[in-house]
């Protein structure tokens, strides 16, 4: 069992938030972006946050450590967009090991800095593996529905050197975020087992989908169950929600999981609802509020933000962690 299991299993973990939200708030140019080593790259770059890792790795370093400042257990890479799939947008798909390898040494720092710091609390890095922006099982032509734009080897291939990158930059959990497509996130868990039998390391998975709407459903048309059942093929650390709702919207579809998953369960849901200019405007007392009874009801194993998420929220998400943490020291202690 690796550390983290074993953390896991022991008390709640906190996972960390948004890492655009936190990027957004320095107000970075195109020229930011570019740094020295892009400033003739012919495509824009503004908004590839990925890229970052590269041109301004001292904010990415800022921003874990600030997390984990606030009680994070866990720091998620900068890494959301960094397959040669979604980099292709930008003219940046032959970046996209180095990538991910930088992005997961950045994490890999700040993690180790803060365990040094209290070694009875360790920090761990998860390697975020987003759903790349193409979908496997839906057409993006209308007048043409068996048409796609990705096929599962390709997705294969680009998660293996997203992971393969990760893993090399000191990465301890492999996290598939953000599902809407499960045919893509089938693709990610067969490339991370290859990834592991090529390279003899066991890696543990978290896996985490996205509802979409008020049906329930993700975009690919599964309920809450129908995804956990579709993925429950292959070993996994945790299995959970995330983004597209508040924690109060996301809570019935976490119950179910908790309720039927084999492997512990996740939770990372937005501050709230974003209002007309597409902010989110919940304040962390308001969604440490909201948190509450998915610890309360022993919904969750870890516990989170996604987007609109600050320190702040985190630092309440934590306090409210730590409290449930307490009460199972101590009965733990007692018997």
């Amino acid at each position: 069992m690796t550390r983290i299991q074993e953390a896991a299993h022991q008390r709640i973990l906190v996972l960390d938030g948004a890492m655009g939200t936190m990027i957004q708030r320095h107000k970075l140019t195109e020229e930011d972006f570019r740094g020295e080593r892009f400033k003739s790259h012919p495509s824009p770059l503004q908004g590839n946050n990925d890229l970052l890792t590269l041109t301004r790795p001292e904010i990415i370093r800022e921003i874990h450590d600030t997390y984990f400042e606030a009680g994070a257990d866990i720091a998620e890479t900068n890494t959301f967009s960094s397959t040669s799939i979604a980099q292709a947008d930008y003219g940046l798909q032959s970046l996209a090991y180095e990538l991910n390898l930088e992005a997961a040494r950045i994490a890999r720092a700040s993690a180790d800095a803060f365990t040094l710091k209290t070694p009875d609390k360790p920090r761990f890095v998860a390697g975020s593996v987003g759903p790349t922006n193409k979908t496997a099982s839906i057409s993006p032509d209308v007048n043409d529905p068996a048409y796609r734009g990705i096929t599962f080897e390709e997705l294969v291939t680009a998660y293996s050197e997203q992971m393969t990158g990760l893993l090399d930059g000191g990465a301890d959990v492999l996290l598939i975020e953000t599902v809407f497509d499960t045919l893509n996130a089938k693709a990610a868990l067969y490339a991370s087992r290859e990834v592991m039998n090529h390279r003899a390391q066991e890696v543990p998975v978290m896996i985490s989908g996205t509802i979409t709407d008020a049906s329930g459903r993700t975009l690919s048309g599964q309920t809450a169950e129908a995804f956990m059942i579709s993925v429950s093929h292959e070993p996994l650390l945790s299995i959970g929600f995330n983004c597209a709702l508040g924690a109060e919207q996301l809570l019935p579809y976490v119950d179910i999981l908790a309720r039927k998953a084999n492997c512990l369960v996740s939770a990372h849901p937005n501050a709230g609802l974003p209002n007309e200019m597409g902010e989110y405007d919940q304040t962390p007392a308001q969604m440490a509020e909201q948190i509450r009874p998915y610890i309360q009801r022993k919904l969750v194993n870890i516990i989170g933000g996604c987007c609109g998420t600050t320190p702040d929220h985190i630092r309440a998400i934590a306090a409210e962690a730590a409290d449930a943490n307490a009460i199972r020291m101590f009965k733990t202690e007692t018997l």
